[in-house]
């Protein structure tokens, strides 16, 4: 989507008014340079009733000698907040049409500036689909790029247009991560993931990125990253990506879960939507996509991301429910269940980032468990932490971001669990079905290495319920929907 914000009364294409619940004509402002027989149009249907404008709805008006428009409705407007307004510009992209055509000129008048931004950002998130695989005919090739022309009051233009800029940049990181999850999996595996990285990295000179291979991981000792991917003939890999790498001291890491496809491995999964586990390596998706998110904003300070790249599949060679591994902290883990793989790999990834990236606080995201969906449905990832003061950073931004993070307990009793093996350091499943997300987070907590005498601060997001498949989230058509990239980015940046 390109974006222009002006202050003049052009109107290119289909008009879009956004309005406020109850609103019966349109105001002398946002009504400047609409043909006389479109705005007669527009103020009989909100005279009569017929659009009331009520948040989520849209109508679209045409017929006339003055052109098309999309009225939308924004709702209340004392119950307005950024969440609504992303999803009041979601409505307007997601309510667009061929007849509509690829520009459209939304007139913004009257609106608070921060309300106004987060309605521009909603229109850039949702302008978004993964067609890569289909056929499209001669029209559709030759229908380009949608167009949007923001009019609102002078003073606010300047504001308004750099607001619309960052929103563009950091999307980009958004739809990488989309474009990942979206993937198939016989053509995303994780050599794939990494020479996409590689390919990122050689445009920006900022960028460096270091991918550990398979047979380098074997001789490092990650006992959890070979584990889980030696079952393959597509072996698994750990990317390092490094952002302005000349910049000094301790900072911030994210590490990604990265299964390209999921089976279960020996541990079978049932065949029902198995399909969908190729989103199992969204968090390695939103790893890449917050690093990119970061370099085509222009952030000039340094940041680490390490995803840990394998796929889980049964044959002869695969890791058993009964074996030991050696994991690269040192630490031995009994394998209970090939299915609860995610916590093998992102072990060595966490232990890698703190002992080799100086790292000042460490967040890794994977979708890990089916027990997070349980508890919090899709409406919101969970969220774990061994630092008040992250966690409460890390809620803040989800909040700032309409990307909710919800805290969950990280008891003692949970680390107990998972460190009650008989014959191993740890084991990879808790004791029981209870409280299953806690059980993972507290294993998680064991492979976080210490600085300066005390643990690296760390925190786990659990994305199972909110990578993808989320019909709540309007910000997305469907599948991927490259959460936290905008949280982590906000966090990062506080932009």
């Amino acid at each position: 989507m390109k974006v222009n914000v002006e202050s003049n009364e052009n109107i290119l294409g289909t008009l879009v008014l956004p309005l406020w619940q109850g609103s019966d004509s349109i105001s002398d402002n946002a009504s400047s340079g609409i043909h006389r027989d479109l705005r007669n149009q527009i103020d009989n249907v909100l005279q009569a009733g017929d659009f009331k404008a009520k948040s989520g709805t849209a109508m679209t008006l045409a017929g006339t000698q003055g052109g098309k428009a999309i009225l939308v409705g924004l709702g209340k407007q004392e119950d307005a907040n950024s969440q609504s307004m992303r999803e009041a510009g979601a409505k307007i992209v997601s309510s667009r049409s061929k007849m509509h055509g690829t520009t459209l000129s939304v007139r913004l008048h009257g609106i608070e500036d921060s309300l106004m931004a987060s309605l521009v950002e909603g229109m850039i998130l949702r302008d978004y689909s993964y067609d890569h695989y289909k056929s499209k005919d001669e029209e559709e090739e030759e229908e380009g790029d949608l167009e949007v022309l923001v009019t609102c009051e002078e003073d606010k233009t300047k504001a308004l247009s750099a607001s619309a800029e960052l929103s563009c940049s950091v999307a980009k990181g958004v739809f990488m991560a989309r474009d990942l999850g979206n993937a198939p999996p016989n053509d995303l595996y994780p050599q794939a993931y990494a020479k996409q990285a590689l390919d990122f990295a050689d445009k920006h000179d900022n960028l460096e990125v270091t991918v550990i291979s398979y047979d380098q991981a074997v001789d490092m000792g990650m006992g959890g990253l070979v584990g889980v991917g030696m079952g393959s003939i597509r072996k698994p890999c750990m990317v390092i990506f490094e952002l302005n790498g000349d910049k000094p001291g301790p900072s911030p890491c994210i590490v990604g879960k990265g299964i390209t496809f999921d089976t279960g491995g020996i541990s079978i999964k049932p065949s029902p939507s198995m399909d969908e586990m190729k989103y199992d390596m969204h968090g390695s998706a939103t790893s890449f996509g917050t690093i990119v998110a970061l370099a085509e904003s222009g952030w000039k300070e340094r940041v680490v991301a390490v995803s840990c790249m394998a796929e889980n599949m049964p044959s002869a060679n695969a890791q058993r429910p009964g074996d030991v591994i050696k994991t690269y902290s040192g630490k031995t883990v009994e394998v209970l269940n090939t299915d609860a793989e995610g916590r093998l790999v992102l072990s060595d990834g966490l232990w890698y980032a703190g002992t080799h990236l100086n790292t000042s606080y460490i967040i890794d995201l994977a979708t890990l468990t089916g027990a997070c969906v349980v508890a919090l449905g899709h409406e919101a990832s969970g969220l774990w932490s061994n630092d008040d003061e992250l966690l409460a950073k890390i809620k803040a931004a989800g909040e700032h971001c309409g990307e909710i993070a919800w805290p969950m307990p990280l008891f003692k009793a949970f680390e107990k669990e998972m460190t009650d093996s008989k014959i191993a350091d740890t084991r990879n499943l808790g004791a029981g079905r209870w409280g299953g997300s806690n059980t993972a987070a507290a294993f998680l907590k064991q492979f976080v290495p210490e600085k300066d005498g005390k643990q690296i601060p760390w925190a786990h997001l659990d994305i199972a319920g909110t990578a993808w498949g989320a019909k709540t989230n309007k910000l997305v058509k469907n599948g991927a929907t490259g959460i936290h990239v905008r949280t982590l980015h906000h966090l990062i940046t506080g932009q």
